[in-house]
Order: structure tokens, then C-alpha cells, then sequence
């Protein structure tokens, strides 16, 4: 069945939904368009303020009755509504209730979120390595793409196919070089782009984090979207995150975008584990000389003048990009090569600052 189709069988079985206050589903104003990926179906139900809990049964039988249909597809349903919390608050497209305010993900010790100002600066190598680099340490990791518009975790670690979904709707990860890993970007054919809006991007992601069968972790790395959007809110309002990394460039441009990221952060109480500056300078392969192509120190000095730790450089060098684009990182192609010794670097400053050890 067609995409458009298995949407259009969906939306016509939603009429048997009954909604508060008579009518149906089908035909109620505040359902989204039925978004189909490969591996997943999705659509929101907004309502007025106060109203979630009263949503709460037709949301169930609404993902139940998608359920149907979709087959093998996750679904993934959102309610969204005012600034009035639902006293039960919402559910997962499984049925199990979303836990209010920060809480702990199961199974995980610390959660490491990645994020950077603006993309382009290298900020999912960067996020793929440190995990990488972490595990050398002796942790277990695993890695999240919440990047949702912009997945890059199934490219730069070489995953192919879905993951597999167990009968009670729980995501079984990836595992690539011995991390567990999760990301949108494996339930999509290729070069098709997530059309979501902000609530249904926030559900997916509470979805993946939560409806994963992450294991006993020591630590998550979740690899952020670039800028300071719903997603960023969402988790950091939602889970207790042990820190930040802040991935930038030299120069001032980029600069100026980290700074904002990292002005976001104290508001929602989240420690800011450092800065690392990306593509930090270019080696010359046949003469040796070094060029400072975005500039030089100024995410150092940027780190300097905010008061926060400066956890490395990493240089620009074509095999970064080779082995990336290859689904090998250099945490794998080369362990013992001054690349991988440079992100092992940062990961050990950042087990400095009181990351759990190995259990």
C-alpha cells in the first residue's frame, strides 16, 4: 500500500474514534495530517487548554486503531494542547504515561546532550566520536539522534535497516562498534525529509528516548539539532541531563550562534560541560604546513571569556570526512591515530569533571 494510501486508510478509520463532546476524530479540526515513513506513522490531536486528560482514551484507541493498519510501522500519536498540564498528562502511542517534569530514562546513569549554535560545524562526528571515545573509556554508551529534521547517526555509523519494534511497541536499538543507537533517520527511505511541526517532532522524540530498550547504560549521547528550538525545550524540560557539549568552529560567525546555545542552557538548568572547537585548523598533507582556514583559537578564547571549560580542537583532516561518509569514525578506522587521541582527550575531560565511571 502506498503511503498516501495507508494515510488515507488511517484517517477513514479514525471516524470509529469518538471524541469528548460527540463527533469523531476523523473529522475533528485539530487532527494533523497522518505523516508515513517507512518505518513509522505519526499525527498529533490538538486540543483547547485543560482539555489533554479528556483526549487521553481517544488517543489511545486512536494509536490502537492506527496500529492496526500501519503493521510493522511505528505509530506515534501526540496531544497537544495549552499551557494547562493534563493532571494524568499525556501517554505514549503504547499506552504507558509520560512521566511529569524531569525524570530519570531507565536504564541510564547520565545523559551527554551534543549541540551547537548553527550547523555545519561538525556537531554529529563530533557527538558519534566522543561516544566512541567514552566507550574506549570503558563505559557503556549508547547514542540518540534527536536531530529529527536532519538525521546524520545511520550514515556516519554505517546502520542499515530499521530497528526492529518487540510486540509491546518498544524500540530494539541499533548496535554499531558496540554502542546502542537510535535514530529517525533509519525508519525513512532515502532522501525523504521529516514534514513535521514542533509537536509531533517533541513526541517523537520522547518516543524514541523513552520506548527504546536502551539496556543499563552509563551513558547516553544525544546528538541535538543545531539552534534552540522545540526539541531542545522539550528535552531539557523533560529528562535531567547530566550536561552539554557545545560543538563550533573558529571563527567569529559561528561563534556568535554557539553563544546563543549556550545562553539557553542555564535557563533550564542544564550544565554546560564545555566547548570544542571543530575543523580547528588544516594540516597540509604534502608540505606540513598548517593553515588556520576558519581562524584560529577562537573558540578557546570564546570559552575563556564565558567561563566555561575549552575540551579540545579537533583538526580538519580529510580523513574525518572520508571515514564519516564511509559509516567508519575515526574512534574505529584508526584508534591509535592522533585523531581518535584527540577526541579520547575530550572525553576524558569530560570524565574529569565527575561522569560516572565504568560500572
Amino acid at each position: 500500500m502506498a503511503d498516501t494510501e495507508l494515510a488515507a486508510s488511517i484517517r477513514s478509520a479514525l471516524a470509529a474514534v469518538e471524541i469528548p463532546g460527540g463527533g469523531d476524530l476523523a473529522t475533528y479540526a485539530g487532527l494533523s495530517d497522518i505523516i508515513v515513513t517507512s518505518g513509522a506513522v505519526a499525527f498529533a490531536i490538538a486540543v483547547a487548554p485543560g482539555m489533554e486528560a479528556a483526549f487521553g482514551p481517544a488517543r489511545e484507541e486512536a494509536a490502537a486503531v492506527a496500529q492496526k493498519i500501519a503493521g510493522t510501522r511505528k505509530v506515534m500519536v501526540s496531544l497537544t494542547g495549552g499551557k494547562a498540564p493534563p493532571k494524568a498528562g499525556p501517554t505514549f502511542s503504547h499506552g504507558k504515561p509520560v512521566p511529569a517534569g524531569k525524570t530519570p530514562v531507565p536504564g541510564i546513569a547520565r545523559i551527554i546532550a551534543v549541540g551547537s549554535g548553527k550547523g555545519g560545524v561538525g556537531k554529529s562526528t563530533t557527538a558519534v566520536n566522543i561516544a566512541l571515545a567514552l566507550q574506549a573509556e570503558g563505559l557503556r554508551i549508547g547514542i540518540l539522534d534527536a536531530d529529527l529534521y536532519g538525521p546524520s547517526i545511520p550514515k556516519l555509523l554505517g546502520l542499515e535497516g530499521q530497528p526492529a519494534i518487540r510486540d509491546d511497541g518498544i524500540f530494539s536499538p541499533h548496535e554499531a562498534f558496540g554502542l546502542k543507537a537510535m535514530s529517525i533517520g533509519s525508519m525513512l527511505v532515502k532522501d525523504q525529509a521529516v514534514v513535521w511541526r514542533g509537536p509531533m517532532a517533541t513526541s517523537a522524540l520522547r518516543q524514541l528516548l523513552r520506548e527504546t530498550a536502551w539496556g543499563e547504560l552509563d551513558c547516553l549521547v544525544i546528538d541535538l539539532p543545531p539552534g534552540t528550538g522545540d526539541i531542545h525545550i522539550s528535552l531539557f524540560q523533560q529528562a535531567e541531563i547530566y550536561g552539554v557539549v557545545i560543538v563550533s568552529t573558529p571563527q567569529d560567525l559561528a561563534l556568535i550562534d554557539a553563544k546563543k546555545a549556550i545562553d539557553m542552557l542555564p535557563r533550564f538548568g542544564v550544565p554546560i560541560l564545555g566547548l570544542v572547537e571543530n575543523m580547528s585548523y588544516f594540516i597540509a598533507p604534502d608540505t606540513g604546513t598548517r593553515y588556520d582556514i576558519f581562524g584560529s583559537g577562537g573558540a578557546e578564547r570564546a570559552a575563556a571569556d564565558l567561563g566555561i571549560p575549552f575540551l579540545g580542537a579537533i583538526p580538519l583532516v580529510m580523513s574525518i570526512r572520508e571515514g564519516s561518509d564511509a559509516g567508519t569514525p575515526p574512534m574505529v578506522a584508526a584508534p591509535e591515530g592522533p585523531e581518535a587521541a584527540a577526541y579520547r582527550a575530550i572525553a576524558r575531560t569530560i570524565l574529569a569533571q565527575g561522569a560516572p565511571p565504568p560500572r
